[in-house]
């Protein structure tokens, strides 16, 4: 069976004829949102008000694309502190009203502003003593009129060559969306503390919530060595704990500096007596530290950019200045940092 007529072929376009229709897209959805910026007035402010005076969970509706795009910034409420939960205005009218019950706001998207679907179940929630917020690209439609906060966002074509497929007009509603939730994380003085809640698990949660005292290699993993050793004296600590390098101590157990690897070589290569000098001799007396509580992303940054170079060694001192423990770039990586 041969395959239903997709449209008429064309000739095949250049690698440059592609990517300049690429950039022409984003930069038509780029106009777009100039222009959904310069839209905003009041409505949006008393949008944001309503949605943080909201008890209970703020209902998200719309159809199509636009269902797409109520999906996602449900979900974008919910993790920042708004619990929010998508409905299907279809759906709604066949047993899902239900969930009306306990939320106040109800928030639907739709490009016409024309859709039955999306005019009705606004119209049920006003009954219900809901308010509601209408995000559409026609504020004299339907489902405007059904609002009590209309949010416009105008654009003048779709980037689709047919002015059909929602492209430009599902981007001004997404930015719309993402607009109010920006809105809500300031006022409500959401940190990254309570994000980090909302997402345990993941390269982003890890990174908002493990510490360098965490990851650390501390007790008899801890390679240290005392000031008034010699390299020699120092290799079977150094080299026995296998981490690349080993603190260097005072008497009172302050750090002094960090031999690592690559000061090993260096001081081989350029004295015939390396091995019989003093280790602080050999040692970096300035390395970088972090304290036990720091984020171990923020770990990560300092070995990452230090002044001179990366190293793949971080020293984590207490308050004392006494080395608690010392962090591998290999230990972030496997806790799925990068």
């Amino acid at each position: 069976m041969n395959p239903p007529d997709r449209g008429h072929a064309v000739p095949d376009a250049t690698d440059d004829e592609l990517v300049e229709l690429g950039r022409d897209t984003i930069r038509q959805e780029a106009d777009a949102l100039e222009l959904v910026a310069a839209s905003l007035d009041s409505s949006f402010a008393a949008a944001v008000r309503l949605l943080l005076a909201a008890r209970g969970r703020v209902l998200v509706t719309g159809l199509g694309k636009s269902g797409i795009v109520a999906r996602k910034f449900a979900a974008t409420l919910t993790s920042t502190g708004t619990p929010s939960q998508f409905i299907h205005p279809v759906e709604a009218a066949h047993g899902d009203l239900g969930i009306v019950s306990g939320s106040e706001v109800l928030v639907a998207i739709s490009r016409s502003g024309a859709n039955a679907e999306v005019t009705a179940l606004l119209s049920f929630c006003r009954t219900f003593g809901m308010r509601t917020i209408v995000i559409t690209a026609d504020p004299h439609s339907a489902a405007a009129h059904a609002g009590d906060v209309v949010l416009h966002t105008p654009f003048e074509r779709e980037a689709c060559p047919l002015n059909l497929t929602p492209t430009t007009s599902a981007i001004a509603a997404m930015s719309m969306g993402d607009a109010l939730v920006v809105a809500l994380i300031r006022q409500r003085g959401f940190a990254a503390e309570d994000f980090a809640m909302f997402h345990p698990s993941g390269a982003l949660g890890r990174s908002l919530l493990l510490t360098a005292g965490e990851l650390m290699h501390t007790g008899e993993e801890l390679p240290s060595v005392s000031h008034r050793l010699t390299l020699r004296a120092s290799l079977p600590e150094i080299v026995g704990k296998r981490l690349g390098g080993a603190c260097v101590v005072d008497d009172d157990g302050r750090l002094v500096g960090l031999c690592v690897d690559g000061d090993i070589k260096r001081v081989l290569l350029e004295r015939g007596e390396a091995l019989d000098l003093p280790i602080t001799q050999v040692m970096n007396p300035r390395p970088l530290t972090i304290g036990p509580g720091e984020l171990a992303i923020r770990a990560l940054r300092l070995m990452e950019r230090r002044e001179g170079g990366a190293v793949t060694l971080l020293i984590v001192a207490d308050d004392a200045g006494r080395p608690a423990g010392l962090l591998h770039i290999h230990d972030i990586l496997r806790a799925g940092l990068l």
